[in-house]
């Protein structure tokens, strides 16, 4: 009984070391960072995990979504990882590097993401804009012109965004592209001019998502559109077919967004703990947000919000390295 009893302790803690164990001084993981807030402040807490838990090195490299794609499926190690996959606004890049290439795998966890348009609270009701359809008037056009062109502005994501690609199909389809052009620009760049627009009451139409610091920073509501329904929402990304635009048609909300961790595949071998450890992440909406604010709000510093985020939930990080 003994015997068997220090078998099985033995057993156990050889186990633990096993998983603490410092991973390879060559497993070097390169961390694609596409640039929004919650995929910024996801990067760093993957790479905390793997230079402070694993002992391996991990490094940030900015880059858009085809890139990181392309580097994972190289499994060269010049992009290893997609740290915030939102789904389906991605599926034409999941579609052919996970489901029909397999280089690439995501995580087994997730936390749910919602997307639409948004104004300002006050601009919704000095305007009466309840829904997108509302977006689609000459008052609108009114609204929402920012530059005085004449023609009204809403942003419709950042150059690269999958979502881009989405809302400027929206626009047109909800008819609202021919009272406001669709616009798009890094969002840091988009969000400081808002902030100006808000502070003097002049009306802002945007694209927005949740879990996102907007919805902390100012008063903004996301405004109506019709309920999903997957037989009235077709999107071709440009990376399926140069006439993605015209062979597209949405005239339906989006349904609720599975956001991953994407990760070359080619780590399984380079670097076994770390692609277990991609595999098991598990976040949540309100963590993400709360650590989007202190980077964006707050003006924090993205590897010491991390770092602080990782060492207050062990729990949480011991359970994706399988302690």
């Amino acid at each position: 009984m003994t015997t068997t009893k220090t078998k099985l302790i033995g057993c156990w803690l050889a186990s633990i070391a096993v998983a603490t164990a410092p991973v390879a001084a060559a497993d070097k993981v390169v961390i694609g960072d596409p640039g929004w807030p919650g995929a910024k402040i996801i990067a760093h807490v993957i790479k905390t995990v793997i230079t402070e838990k694993l002992g391996g090195e991990a490094e940030l490299v900015p880059a858009k979504n085809p890139a990181i794609y392309a580097g994972m499926d190289a499994g060269k190690g010049n992009i290893d990882v997609h740290p915030d996959v939102w789904l389906p606004n991605q599926k034409s890049f999941t579609d052919e590097f996970v489901d029909k290439k397999k280089t690439v795998a995501l995580s087994e966890g997730y936390y749910e993401g919602r997307t639409g348009f948004c104004v300002p609270t006050a601009t919704a009701q000095k305007h009466g804009i309840r829904s997108v359809y509302d977006l689609a008037t000459p008052e609108a056009q009114k609204a929402f012109d920012g530059d005085g062109d004449g023609s009204g502005e809403i942003w419709v994501g950042a150059s690269g965004w999958a979502s881009a690609k989405i809302n400027q199909v929206k626009v047109r389809d909800y008819g609202i592209g021919d009272f406001l052009t669709p616009t798009t620009e890094d969002e840091a760049v988009f969000y400081a001019k808002m902030a100006a627009a808000v502070k003097t009451g002049e009306g802002v139409a945007f694209y927005c998502y949740s879990p996102h610091y907007v919805h902390k920073l100012h008063d903004v509501t996301m405004i109506d559109e019709p309920q999903y329904d997957a037989s009235k929402y077709k999107i071709v990304q440009p990376n399926e077919d140069p006439e993605w635009f015209a062979k597209s048609k949405i005239t339906t909300g989006d349904q609720v967004k599975t956001v991953r961790v994407a990760y070359s595949r080619s780590l399984e071998t380079r670097a076994p703990q770390i692609a277990r450890f991609l595999q098991n992440i598990n976040l949540d909406a309100d963590a993400v947000s709360a650590m989007t604010h202190a980077l964006s709000v707050e003006k924090r510093e993205p590897g010491a919000v991390a770092a602080e985020w990782v060492a207050n939930n062990s729990a949480a990080v011991d359970s994706w390295l399988g302690l």
